[in-house]
């Protein structure tokens, strides 16, 4: 998919200096699933804490008004993580259905363009102890219909998780979601 083109240079430059692992698990004509995981040396309540702050971590470039900052995420059921735009306008980008502190997350979605798009999404953040340590599995299935099918979308969805991964596992090992000069 044109729309998606943008993405491969940024995806080779995160991959090449990641300490997240990323895999798209399938990708057919109904739909896709990827997985992104990362050990964090946190334990899982501290990890968790910043999960549910994507403001502090998620890059603005992946969001509607370009500055991060504008987010919000109320972390119970039914909570929504949203976006404040100029003028008075919002934007929700998922909706939380499961919340277990320190344990798993999951909300339900389309992400950014796949909002335009017959798609829903379930993404799954889920929390293991490694003894005073965290492994954190992020996993987002997305089913509907694409008219191009889902082989590019999957691999330009996969590229932007595996930054945001990233970037959460730097902001919880460092306070900071970018390398620091």
């Amino acid at each position: 998919m044109q729309k998606f083109k943008w993405l491969a240079g940024t995806v080779a430059i995160v991959a090449a200096a990641s300490p997240a692992a990323a895999e798209i698990i399938d990708a057919s004509a109904s739909g896709f699933t990827v997985r992104e995981t990362a050990h964090l040396t946190a334990a899982p309540g501290a990890v968790y804490a910043a999960l549910v702050q994507p403001r502090q971590w998620w890059s603005g470039a992946h969001s509607y008004s370009g500055n991060a900052s504008n987010f919000t995420f109320d972390a119970k059921a039914g909570g929504c993580w949203c976006e404040t735009l100029p003028d008075g306008g919002s934007a929700m980008h998922m909706t939380v259905v499961y919340a277990a502190p320190g344990k798993m997350l999951r909300l339900r979605g389309a992400l950014g363009p796949m909002q335009t798009m017959g798609v829903t999404g379930a993404m799954t953040w889920a929390l293991q102890a490694a003894g005073s340590e965290t492994d954190l599995t992020l996993t987002y299935t997305v089913g509907g219909y694409d008219k191009g099918g889902f082989a590019e979308l999957a691999k330009a969805v996969d590229g932007v998780l595996h930054e945001q991964m990233n970037r959460l596992t730097l902001y919880v090992d460092t306070g900071m979601p970018e390398p620091q000069p």
